[in-house]
């Protein structure tokens, strides 16, 4: 159930930077790529998604971090349980920030969600930079 509250929650932001990559790439492109013969699977390949990386790396990068930071949903949905199984590190951070007032734990958490999600950035980054 919070997997799909959040994909309900952040599908829409996902399909408009998709949207906005789609309307970048240039008409003409798929004209000459009809005129050469190619069908609409080749152009998909061979135009569409090269050209969409850019927007889908971008959607990628905000969705993880998202992912890494979400808070609200599992919060309010479970309250962490049963258990902590349905924890996240938000809520973690939250509390031993807030709850118990470790508030020196709860900035090293903090920052080790920064680093993580800073990590997992630059390695996005590669991938598509490598890849170029």
């Amino acid at each position: 159930a919070i997997c799909l509250t959040i994909i309900w929650k952040t599908s829409s932001f996902m399909a408009l930077i998709i949207l906005a990559g789609l309307q970048t790439i240039p008409r003409s492109l798929y004209e000459a790529a009809d005129v050469d013969g190619a069908g609409k699977i080749r152009q998909f390949f061979e135009i569409t998604l090269p050209l969409l990386k850019p927007a889908i790396i971008v959607a990628l990068i905000f969705r993880t971090i998202t992912a890494l930071q979400t808070f609200d949903i599992p919060y309010m949905m479970t309250g962490g349980g049963p258990g902590t199984s349905t924890a996240t590190l938000a809520m973690y951070i939250h509390q031993n920030t807030v709850s118990f007032l470790d508030l020196g734990y709860g900035s090293a958490l903090a920052m080790v969600m920064f680093a993580l999600s800073m990590v997992v950035t630059v390695i996005y980054l590669r991938a598509i930079r490598t890849k170029d």
